[in-house]
């Protein structure tokens, strides 16, 4: 189970390989599992980051009619805490082990280290994403604003009389300097549009000018219509403000400048400019790069749940301010083919179904029915992405007609294969290792570690501490 971590853990002397910082941690896990056997060694395994771990623990139940409390869970908070002070001592966030235990106590843990070349994993000692290509970023993060011609602003945008009102509103407030103004735009590279310069030149939005005065802000908030960003902490919602895990991201896909949309399907775009919050941690931005249905200037608001895209809020800041409403939205879909498509139970029900030319990301998923063929996608020209869980290929050396493949994630047996042919794909950037159900920890960095040596990046470290834990009862 994941945990989150509730507390700072207090800093310990012992460092992360000392054997007896694992006891506590090791003897839990022990007592938790349901593998154990007198005639035979028992594993365990687990994830502890500093800010949460993952271990397969059985926690002890509240009385009836009260919730858990920390104090129900103190043995293990304290014995998590230890590592997590190791951890900050030795400039380590996060760390996966496996350990075999013997009928007698005698311990073998593995600490499978960091590498720069991984990312880590999610709820599961297993490694995350490996990075093949130093700095590579997945293809929707690669992409820029399409150019759309003729695209002009809102007939609704009026910077005067935008200011006027903001004013009206506002008679107290501090407005920025134009030098301030220019300032920003130096900063972000951008000059700003004359409806935003309007708004900061009647607030400039400062929580030093309003003194920590709640209302004060609550009314700035009020007469713009969303809380506001100072004018110096601005930025552009470009694709690499949109930090997401190699992943998630490579199973996205950008459609740009769709036929009648007003906002293009990006993941960031350096005509997006970050002005404001919802309350709730959604972005709002002025959108300088508009899809052929759309208008420069207008407000779009990133959704903080979304990987990529944005929806049309306001034709213009001045709609936005005077809470007049007038967009239409993206209008109907034009009927082409997802480029993302999900092979599953719930979902396609076959690889023929999923295939056209436009495809470029490919996810097999739950399965129930004989292996998958590849070969009705082989050859497509956009394909870069490919996602099967383990046990779904008929074989996985077909893979070798997909030959544009920027990232793979394939189960370890179906790696094992492709290793063992030589045949893992030349043309990835990233790859990742499918984990549905037990699977040995250390087959798994084998396998991601010699995927690593291919391109000669970082392996994960591997360090072994003997130990022992007494007799297992």
């Amino acid at each position: 189970m994941d945990r989150q971590k509730p507390f700072s853990p207090s800093p310990h002397r012992v460092t992360l390989h000392d054997f007896t910082l694992w006891e506590p941690i090791l003897r839990l896990l022990l007592a938790s599992s349901t593998d154990r056997r007198p005639d035979r060694s028992t594993r365990v395994a687990g994830r502890i980051g500093l800010q949460s771990w993952s271990l397969a623990l059985r926690r002890p139940s509240p009385p009836p009619g009260r919730a858990s409390q920390i104090e129900d869970m103190r043995e293990e908070f304290d014995a998590v805490g230890r590592v997590q002070g190791a951890l900050a001592a030795a400039g380590i966030d996060d760390i996966a082990f496996a350990a075999e235990i013997s009928p007698t106590g005698r311990t073998a843990l593995h600490l499978l280290g960091p590498s720069p070349a991984v990312e880590p994993g999610i709820g599961n000692p297993h490694p995350g994403a490996l990075i093949l290509v130093e700095g590579a970023l997945p293809e929707p993060w690669r992409r820029l604003p399409e150019p759309v011609p003729g695209v002009v602003p809102a007939a609704s945008a009026d910077p005067l009389l935008l200011e006027r009102t903001l004013r009206e509103r506002l008679p107290d407030a501090i407005g920025a300097t134009e030098a301030e103004i220019a300032a920003a735009e130096a900063r972000l590279g951008v000059t700003l549009p004359a409806e935003l310069t309007a708004l900061y030149r009647v607030t400039r939005a400062r929580w030093a000018d309003w003194g920590d005065d709640h209302e004060k802000a609550n009314r700035v908030f009020a007469a713009v219509g969303c809380e506001l960003l100072p004018l110096d902490e601005l930025y552009l919602a470009d694709a690499q403000s949109r930090y997401c895990r190699w992943e998630f991201a490579a199973m996205e896909a950008a459609v740009g400048a769709r036929p009648g949309a007003a906002v293009q399907g990006l993941v960031g775009s350096p005509g997006w400019i970050a002005f404001g919050d919802n309350g709730g941690g959604d972005r709002l931005a002025i959108d300088l790069t508009p899809g052929p249905g759309g208008h420069v200037g207008q407000i779009i608001i990133l959704n903080h749940e979304d990987n990529i895209g944005a929806a049309l809020l306001a034709d213009s800041l001045t709609d936005l301010v005077l809470d007049r409403s007038g967009a239409e939205g993206d209008g109907p879909h034009d009927g082409t083919p997802s480029p993302v498509a999900h092979v599953n139970i719930r979902s396609l029900t076959s690889i023929e179904a999923a295939a056209h030319p436009g495809l470029e990301v490919l996810s097999i998923g739950v399965w129930d029915d004989e292996p998958l063929s590849l070969a009705p996608v082989a050859g497509l020209p956009r394909l870069r992405t490919l996602s099967a869980y383990p046990g779904t290929l008929a074989d996985p050396l077909e893979i070798v007609q997909l030959t544009g493949l920027e990232y793979l994630a394939l189960g370890p047996q179906d790696w094992r294969a492709l290793l063992d042919a030589g045949a893992v794909p030349r043309s990835l950037s990233a790859a990742a290792i499918e984990v549905r159900g037990p699977e040995d920890p250390l087959f798994v960095v084998a396998v991601a570690n010699e995927l690593l040596a291919l391109w000669d990046r970082p392996r994960i470290e591997q360090t072994v501490i003997e130990g022992e834990l007494g007799p297992v009862g």
